[in-house]
């Protein structure tokens, strides 16, 4: 079978599993007693094995199927979680993001077996089971076969509404019998063997009740067996026969049961408070189910063996309203988006040329004017739309950071702790793919540079262990992350000594600089204070492709820092990087656009009230001090507006910064669509991009961060 077309499916699940068995296999860290932890490994594991073992990757499938086996014993009591083992589980969680990658690159695992973990992990097996646990197993498994022998199947004890439902099928001539299903050891996809049993069965009959619950053997919280009771006017053979046919069944065994059956049931019922059991009517599907077929208590009478479940339900069945919906979301290649995306754009761009059309010919009447705010709205509220399709949480990518931030502890023998906020935050796919990098890095710089050890920590009365705050916030049309600790904070004197060292600035540069311009240094390609370089951090390859990564991403980086009490780094990004609210302006004969986000205000200024001070050009404007920017003289346009008359002042903020910019004339807000200019104009940081106007026209994007 070629299994390529499932290649795309199989890398994203698999991340998503990968991610999701490192962020349980912390929390096992913190509370190794905790079952519900253990079983969710225990189902990713699984779920990892089998995808794996369909896609051919026999490797894969081998290391994930040894990982199962010690968290099915740990789930059996057999083994106990300790330090040694969790180190063993992350080294196996890279060994599988190794394979990910190498399928990602080549469609093929590569050829490395990890025979030292999957020793390591048969060792852990093979040390943590005594022969107590070992017997105590046995004993449970025949006590599975006993209870599964006793009227041919493993019985399920029933709720008044299931018992009155089939007494009431019983009277109407119809049989009741009771099965027990065996699916083969070597199964890889036991849900989908045990939903092609239920098909089959339901073709002839009705399901009353299962055990595990529907829900649990379809997450496949089920060991080899389940059971079922269910009303048919077939024989017994034409049933348990449909039931075989389903491959990797190895054994179905039933038997008839008779209101004397259900009776006894009723009045075993009253004696099993010691293990009551949740139980529900045959319409309704319970939201979760403990699953006890995996262990029968034992030499139970086939009526009494508790977990009742109601069966996987027929479409007509009412769900109850706790049940998420399923299938609700599809998932779409991101070039698609980037298609769908550009289409918007092109509408929006000919919505603005019939605007533009229409005012020229100067005599258009009210119907094509209603026409033309109707499509507006429409074109909008489309951008809108998939905009939001686009937008993703950033957990995606901020969920590896605690895996990273433990590892980082044991290798640079500090002790320290990850505090997240907001993972919630939005942020548009493209965006949220680059991030990661330089999160990551400023995390890294945190734990290495920022944080002290322990005992220097404790002489300066902090707390032993170091914390690193990662934050992630929405300000307006901007998504600022934060990553600050409570560290030794950056040494001003360390980074202009170094910088002098390293010819970057003079000493009588480094004389006239204030704290933050000297910080700023730190962004130099190849600028490290690291006394000793690392594999964590301090290659001389960091700061400066932060900052080079964030600007290409239209963001902004910036630090700010005490001595002895930490630093903070903040990232602000745009929510969007395609369709953008502008503000057009005409500077001489040519026309640029300011997004509107990063406007404050509009002043009409006079020649008079423009002072200067360092001989650089302000205004004072409500008790603040903005310095102006002549956009003429930057952008070598002659202004064709008398030096006597007002000035017109766009004033534009970069975080807690302000600055004018002095513009000939307002044309009017606009929505623009921002189409990159790449390599062709990479060195002018002070153009992030281009639009096309309503007429045709071509204007320039000027970017305000790059102004101030």
């Amino acid at each position: 079978m070629d299994v390529s077309q499932y290649l795309e499916i199989f890398l994203d699940e698999t991340n998503e599993h990968l991610q999701n068995l490192n962020t349980q296999i912390l929390s096992l860290e913190q509370d190794p007693e905790n079952m519900d932890t253990i079983n969710e490994i225990f189902r990713a594991a699984h779920s990892l094995k089998g995808m794996a073992g369909t896609m051919g990757y026999k490797r894969m499938q081998t290391l994930t199927h040894d990982m199962e086996n010690v968290f099915s014993e740990v789930r059996n009591g057999n083994i106990k979680v300790k330090a040694d083992m969790i180190d063993v589980l992350f080294q196996c969680l890279d060994a599988l993001e190794e394979y990910n990658t190498n399928i990602r690159e080549s469609s093929d695992e590569g050829t490395n077996d990890n025979g030292a973990l999957i020793k390591r992990l048969n060792d852990i097996m093979s040390g943590g089971s005594g022969d107590d646990a070992a017997s105590a197993a046995q004993e449970q498994a025949q006590s599975g076969e006993k209870a599964a022998a006793v009227g041919g199947f493993v019985g399920i004890k029933l709720n008044e509404n299931q018992q009155s439902v089939l007494s009431e099928a019983i009277k109407q001539g119809k049989s009741v019998y009771g099965l027990t299903v065996k699916v083969q050891e070597s199964c890889i996809l036991k849900a989908a063997r045990a939903f092609l049993v239920f098909k089959a069965i339901e073709e002839t009959s009705e399901i009353i009740v299962s055990d595990p619950s529907s829900q649990d053997i379809e997450d496949e919280k089920f060991d080899l067996h389940f059971s079922l009771i269910i009303v048919s006017e077939a024989e017994l053979e034409e049933v348990l026969a449909a039931a075989r046919s389903v491959s990797e069944i190895e054994e179905v065994t039933g038997s008839e049961l008779n209101l004397d059956d259900i009776g006894k049931a009723e009045q075993e019922e009253s004696h099993a408070a010691e293990t009551p059991a949740e139980t529900v009517s045959a319409e309704t599907v319970p939201a979760e189910m403990a699953p006890a077929a995996s262990a029968p208590a034992e030499s139970a009478p086939a009526e009494t063996v508790q977990a009742p479940a109601p069966a996987a339900a027929p479409a007509a069945k009412k769900a109850p309203a706790n049940k998420p919906v399923v299938n609700r979301t599809v998932r779409v290649d991101i070039e698609k988006l980037d298609t769908l995306m550009n289409l918007v754009s092109e509408l929006i761009i000919a919505k603005n040329s019939l605007v533009s059309a229409s005012a020229m010919s100067g005599n258009s009447s009210q119907a094509v004017n209603e026409q033309i705010e109707y499509l507006e709205s429409v074109t909008t509220s489309l951008h809108e739309s998939v905009m939001k399709v686009r937008m993703v949480p950033i957990e995606s990518t901020v969920n590896k950071f605690p895996r990273m931030v433990r590892d980082l502890q044991k290798k640079l023998g500090k002790k320290m702790e990850l505090y997240m906020s907001g993972e919630e935050t939005e942020l548009d796919r493209t965006v949220v793919d680059q991030i990661g990098d330089p999160l990551m890095h400023l995390l890294r710089n945190s734990a290495d540079h920022g944080l002290e050890s322990a005992a220097v920590r404790k002489e300066r009365g902090k707390p032993e262990v170091g914390s690193i705050f990662l934050d992630a916030y929405q300000d307006g049309n901007n998504v600022v992350i934060e990553v600050r600790d409570d560290g030794n904070g950056i040494d001003t004197k360390a980074v202009k000594n170094k910088a002098i060292e390293r010819g970057v600035i003079t000493p009588e540069q480094g004389e006239a600089m204030s704290e933050k311009e000297i910080i700023d240094l730190l962004f130099n390609a190849g600028f490290s204070t690291a006394k000793v370089v690392s594999d964590v951090s301090g290659r001389g390859v960091g700061l400066d492709v932060v900052k080079s990564m964030i600007e290409s991403l239209s963001g902004e980086v910036e630090v700010k820092s005490k001595l002895g009490e930490g630093s903070t780094w903040t990232i602000r990004l745009p929510l969007t990087l395609a369709i953008i609210q502008a503000l057009m302006v005409e500077i001489g004969e040519e026309k640029y656009a300011i997004a509107l986000g990063s406007i404050q205000t509009i002043e009409d200024i006079l020649p008079s009230d423009v002072k200067l001070v360092q001989a650089k050009e302000v205004i004072q404007l409500r008790d603040l001090v903005i310095p102006l920017i002549r956009l003429n003289e930057i952008l070598d346009i002659p202004s064709k507006k008398d030096p006597e008359e007002n000035l017109v002042v766009v004033v534009v903020k970069k975080g807690d910064k302000l600055a004018g910019l002095v513009v000939d004339e307002l044309i009017g807000q606009q929505e623009i669509v921002i189409k990159s200019l790449g390599k062709y104009i990479s060195k002018c940081k002070i153009i992030s991009g281009a639009t096309v106007l309503g007429d045709g026209e071509v204007a320039l994007i000027l970017d305000a961060n790059a102004l101030i």
